[in-house]
């Protein structure tokens, strides 16, 4: 429900309390070289997918996002009926919302409105148990906005707009009216400018009700509810201060009324629950406890009680009205601890029917930053608060839990991550103690920069600004017709931000980052033999065989970069009774032991964490700036690479032998940064556009060439006077028959070049009269990506897929024709909203 950033600097921590908001950066002109070009992503059409496939006849060549108004960040935050995405750390990305079904895995819908990261999310619950109809957001772009469920979708309707920085915490009730009147929504909302805001909506209006205001200090966590037998609300605030301040609603405005101590650190979470007659506040601190607080009604009786009656202080409070006035005590009940760590987040079991009444079960979760979720509940005889169960990770370089949440029926427990991840675990209906982890969505937690397709068409490999290379595939279940994609292995967690991916046949590919250096992957024997497990798809039988000399698996050395190759023989010499060795300067960052696995269904996030790397086989070294973009031919023969580049010399497009891995050619002709390479479909020609707003095009050398050195000659190019394009080229791809190239730009054109004739380029005309030589294409916006389908339809047309600035998809059908004003080349077949 609620989620706040980690304690980190203020400057790397956007969405944490007085943290500076999250840039967007402005992106500069088309020749400034220090601006940091638009995300990449780029997925390579398959001719005809193999058995199995399920992947669209069309896939964006590469798609580059920019910081719109119009947002797309997963949800940082929990809440019953939805999951969370990723958080980002210190950056804006995404900015919507993401409705996820853990039974199944699948994303049901994304909600777009907030122009910047979304921090907090919260379904409105009713008391009657009812299926939730509003759901109410908070972000970084200081508003909240409330959705309604209508024809089963749920639409943006309110926007409220007043809070003067990032929105991190939120919470929202139904509030009974005045006699004749509807339930009214009451909301509240905490941000970054130490105020707290109380909303109403009226109509399709937003109306703010009250500020609170708390100088200089931050309030982290907010709950509401009402009362004791009353409707009056009360609200608890968990601030930085380490204390909670409870105010209670008297003559329509909130009355600061009691202020808890205990805790001794920023309290993290705050949460009221409504069980029999009375309201118990659970709150967690950074102080490793969690402190349950029990508010009651002060009957007469418990006033005139003896002096020997041993009980904790509590805190008094008189509510007056127009009939009587009401007595109320709070006092604490328990103190858990439990956690090794900073807690922060608890969350009380969801009320629901039992013997035909509602009834809340005083169970309650809490998320720590020691990797655990604890489970907690009051014990039948003793009535002492026990913990029931613990679930959590070991290993792996994570930060620990930031958020979780209860299923609506409390069979399944949520958390998440600082890095994105998403841990479920299912309770065993026959043995209710025992917990198992299940399977969830899990992805990039930043921005996504390339992807290809396998040459089959059967699986997904992406980079990211994560430092992460993962790759999707279906699962396909024995006894189910649904088939879901899931991540099945992390090939590459890196320590520079990943920028471009080639495949180099099926389970071999080079990546490029921000560095200088290419590294080369290959899939390890565990990896393949899983893979055919849970998808089904024929990987061939000598890539699972023991004996074909193929690595098991690879890890990570100790302060080290390279994935490291481990073979069979490793893994038995590995002693399963070893000694506990002294640790001395030599020995303290020693190997960690590695055992292979066998999996039928799709790898959890810890085993994706540590268990699924592939081996580095090879660096490439011979730029001279971070690399840029990468290709490989289509006979896998040749990868061509280029870097950041403000000059000539740096511009240079390196060809390299896969076989090899040595240098081949450098191709020198643009003076700015290549931002995408394309081979022809047959490998003849390769095509690179620039950051300059020019294209080249190299062609592939005979064998029986004289200059046996060099592979590639420059056929091609424009200048100046004959690009076309006005703007950055930031894209290109070529048609089925390597007889067209389309170039798109940020000038909003899609412009296709050939010889105009049916030889077109391969014929033996040379590159006289190879231009433009269709209508232009004015995409509405800025082109970012583009790819060409590698199968035509019926009528011959090409399929293009061109991806835009804006977040939009559009898809045409091309044909060539020899009219001097062509009629129907570009025919459009389908538009995707914004992301």
């Amino acid at each position: 429900m609620r989620d706040e950033a980690p304690a980190l600097p203020a400057a790397t921590n956007p969405s944490f309390p007085g943290a500076a908001p999250a840039s967007g950066g402005k992106r500069g002109g088309d020749e400034e070289e220090g601006c940091a070009p638009p995300t990449q992503a780029r997925s390579k059409a398959a001719d005809g997918a193999g058995p199995g496939s399920h992947s669209p006849d069309v896939s964006p060549r590469r798609s580059r996002p920019k910081e719109t108004p119009m947002a797309t960040v997963p949800l940082r935050a929990l809440g019953t009926g939805l999951c969370p995405a990723p958080p980002s750390p210190g950056v804006s990305g995404d900015r919507s919302l993401q409705q996820k079904t853990p039974q199944i895995g699948v994303v049901v819908g994304t909600l777009n409105g907030h122009t910047d990261r979304v921090n907090c999310v919260q379904w409105v619950h009713r008391k009657d148990g009812t299926p939730e109809t509003e759901l109410v957001s908070g972000g970084s772009d200081k508003q909240l906005i409330l959705w309604e469920l209508q024809n089963n979708q749920l639409v943006n309707v309110v926007h409220f707009k007043g809070h003067s920085d990032a929105v991190c915490a939120i919470d929202a009730v139904y509030q009974k009216g005045g006699p004749g009147e509807e339930f009214k929504l009451l909301i509240v909302s905490a941000a970054s400018d130490s105020t707290v805001r109380i909303w109403c909506k009226d109509g399709s209006e937003a109306k703010c009700l009250q500020t609170l205001q708390f100088g200089q200090g931050f309030i982290l966590d907010v709950s509401l509810s009402f009362l004791p037998g009353t409707d009056v609300p009360i609200l608890a605030c968990g601030g930085d201060d380490s204390k909670i301040i409870l105010y209670v609603q008297q003559s329509g405005q909130f009355q600061k009324t009691i202020l808890l101590d205990g805790h001794d650190d920023w309290i993290k979470g705050v949460e009221w629950a409504d069980c029999d007659g009375n309201l118990f506040l659970a709150s967690c601190a950074q102080d490793c406890l969690i402190r349950i607080w029990k508010l009651y009604i002060k009957s007469a009786s418990s006033e005139i009680r003896g002096d020997d009656v041993l009980k904790l202080k509590e805190s008094t409070f008189t509510l007056k009205n127009e009939n009587a006035e009401k007595t109320f005590a709070i006092a604490l009940e328990t103190v858990l601890a439990g956690h090794e760590n900073w807690v922060n987040a608890v969350h009380w079991q969801p009320a629901g029917y039992k013997d035909g009444r509602m009834q809340q079960q005083l169970r309650l979760l809490s998320a720590s930053m020691d990797k655990t979720m604890i489970l907690w509940a009051p014990d039948e005889e003793s009535g002492l608060w026990l913990e029931q169960v613990r679930v959590g990770e070991v290993g792996g370089n994570t930060l620990g839990f930031y958020d979780c949440q209860f299923s609506p029926d409390a069979s399944m427990i949520l958390a998440h991550a600082f890095h994105g991840a998403l841990h479920l675990w299912k309770q065993n209906a026959a043995k209710p103690r025992e917990w198992t982890p299940g399977i969830v969505i899990s992805g990039h937690f930043n921005s996504v920069q390339d992807l290809m397709w396998d040459p089959e068409g059967e699986f997904i490999i992406t980079v990211g600004t994560d430092q992460t290379t993962r790759l999707f595939a279906p699962w396909k279940r024995n006894k189910q017709a649904q088939v879901t994609w899931h991540e099945l292995a992390r090939p590459q967690v890196h320590g520079f931000d990943m920028k471009c991916l080639a495949m180099i046949g099926r389970f071999q590919f080079v990546t490029g980052a921000d560095e200088k250096v290419l590294r080369v992957f290959a899939a390890p024997r565990n990896f393949v033999e899983n893979f055919h497990n849970i998808t089904g798809l024929l990987v061939g039988e000598q890539l699972c065989k023991p004996d074909m000399g193929l690595p098991e698996c690879a890890t990570v050395p100790a302060l080290g970069l390279s994935n490291k190759a481990i073979f069979r023989e490793d893994i038995a010499s590995q002693s399963d009774d070893e000694e506990e060795i002294f640790i001395s300067g030599y020995n303290q960052y020693r190997q960690i032991n590695f055992q292979t696995f066998s999996l039928t269904e799709p790898p959890t996030e810890d085993h994706l964490l540590q268990n699924t790397l592939w081996p580095e086989v090879q660096k490439l070294y011979g730029h001279g700036y971070e690399m840029f973009c990468v290709a490989c031919n289509n006979s896998n023969t040749v990868v061509a690479s280029a870097c950041k580049a403000a000059k000539k010399e740096h511009a240079a497009i390196i060809l390299w032998n896969t076989t090899s891995w040595k240098q081949l050619q450098s191709l020198v002709f643009h003076s700015l940064t290549v931002t995408q390479l394309a081979f022809s479909p047959d490998d003849k020609f390769l095509l690179a556009v620039s950051r300059d707003r020019n294209w080249s095009l190299w062609k592939k050398l005979d064998e029986t060439s004289s200059q046996s050195e060099s592979t590639f000659s420059l056929y091609a190019c424009t200048n100046k006077n004959t690009t076309g394009h006005s703007r950055i080229i930031w894209s290109c791809d070529w048609s089925p028959d390597s007889k067209y190239f389309f170039t798109g730009s940020r000038d909003k054109k899609v412009i296709v070049w050939g010889t105009c004739s049916a030889d077109a380029l391969s014929g033996d005309k040379g590159s006289e009269g190879l231009g433009p030589c269709s209508s232009v294409l004015d995409a509405g916006d800025a082109v970012t990506a583009l790819s060409v389908n590698r199968t035509c339809t019926l009528e011959g047309r090409d399929i293009v897929a061109v991806g835009l600035e804006c977040g939009k998809i559009l898809v045409y059908t091309w044909k060539a024709t020899d009219q001097k004003s062509p009629l129907n080349d570009w025919i459009k077949c389908v538009e995707t909203n914004q992301r």
